[in-house]
């Protein structure tokens, strides 16, 4: 019997605007920080700025630059001036866009009943990861959990390195990661006491939660009757 590795799911703090809001999300436990620059969202920052916030992330917390159909001068900005970022493709970019950026990158999936996303995976097999959100007008989530039944009986090689998104928050993403099982979950308007504006608490309750729901499921996992009966 093979051994059982315990999982934990990586954390994304999304749409950092300020200072304060940056630090506490790292404090909290954070993975990985994201930067919205996309001048139609509240949560909006240039290029320039994100560079700024981005110098604050310590070793091995990443920064993600969220883009929504940019052009090729915001992509260079962007590069430029956050060199060591993940992309996060969040509009309706193609596979060869996202790819001709020649960096890392996650493409965004709108998620609604009849939406093929075994077949949007195959489009965009070059993507570390997909994220999965809510379908709305616009784009983003708008703060909207979606049915997650939706992401049921994927094949391991999508749900490896799927996150999850999409009205997440302390009370509630302990069941999504639950029924899911995502690699990764991505927070933003969960934890705001405003449109961009973080709060350290929420912050901190749910990355709490989400720990918690990774030790709950691998306690299950190791439980002996469980192991025994694999």
């Amino acid at each position: 019997m093979s051994p059982l590795i315990q999982h934990r799911t990586r954390i994304k703090v999304c749409g950092l605007t300020r200072e304060p809001d940056v630090d506490a999300a790292v404090e909290a436990g954070a993975d990985a920080i994201g930067f919205v620059l996309y001048d139609k969202s509240p949560r909006h920052v240039s290029a320039a700025r994100a560079g700024e916030l981005a110098r604050r992330l310590p070793p091995f917390v990443t920064p993600v630059v969220l883009l929504v159909n940019a052009s090729e001068a915001l992509l260079a900005e962007a590069l430029d001036a956050v060199p060591h970022a993940l992309l996060q493709f969040h509009g309706d970019e193609p596979a060869n866009r996202c790819e001709q950026a020649g960096r890392p990158f996650v493409r965004a999936a709108r998620m609604a009943p009849g939406f093929d996303l075994l077949d949007f995976a195959r489009q965009f097999e070059a993507a570390q990861a997909l994220l999965v959100d809510a379908h709305v007008d616009g784009y983003g989530g708008g703060g909207q959990t979606f049915d997650w039944s939706l992401l049921a009986d994927l094949p391991h090689s999508i749900s490896r390195t799927l996150i999850l998104s999409g009205g997440l928050h302390a009370a509630n993403v302990a069941e999504g990661i639950r029924r899911v099982r995502p690699w990764a979950v991505d927070v933003s308007s969960g934890v705001e006491v405003s449109k961009g504006v973080k709060d350290a608490r929420l912050m901190t309750a749910f990355c709490q939660a989400v720990r918690q729901a990774d030790q709950d499921g691998n306690a299950a996992r190791f439980d002996p009757v469980v192991a025994t009966a694999a």
